[in-house]
């Protein structure tokens, strides 16, 4: 599960002073509960209101901290590495996608599967794995 690094609780001006300062404490005490970040970063709550511009440069500073610390630690660069990866993945899935899509067999015979799905006459999985098995023998 992935943690927030920061959470900001804005327009804190006027009416809703009260309302983000305790939903900061509520955030803080929660926050609490979760383990430790992989970045080894304790996150922070924070208020902010652009119309009374208090706040920002309390919230850049801590980005920018933030920032020090998993460059400092490697944390920056490892979790580039995995992004990376994801996206190539992601690359993968789409270009397959794409290439079935646009394939003419499954084109021919698709939408008789989705019919076949929507009535009940076939499962989705035994649907799937027949325009698999169209599609594999038709690019190989």
């Amino acid at each position: 599960m992935e943690m927030a690094d920061a959470i900001v609780i804005n327009k804190a001006d006027g009416d809703n002073k009260n309302m983000a300062e305790l939903a900061k404490r509520e955030y803080k005490n929660a926050l609490h509960l979760f383990p430790p970040t992989q970045s080894g970063w304790i996150p922070f709550v924070d208020t902010c209101s652009a119309r009374e511009k208090k706040g920002i440069n309390e919230i850049w500073k801590n980005i920018l901290e933030y920032e020090a610390l998993v460059k400092k630690n490697g944390y920056f660069t490892k979790r580039r590495k995995e992004q990376e990866l994801k996206i190539m993945f992601e690359a993968i899935k789409e270009n397959l996608d794409d290439s079935f899509r646009n394939n003419r067999s499954i084109k021919a015979i698709l939408p008789e599967i989705e019919n076949k799905v929507l009535s009940g006459d076939i499962s989705s999985y035994k649907a799937a794995r027949e325009l698999l098995d169209v599609y594999f023998k038709n690019i190989g």
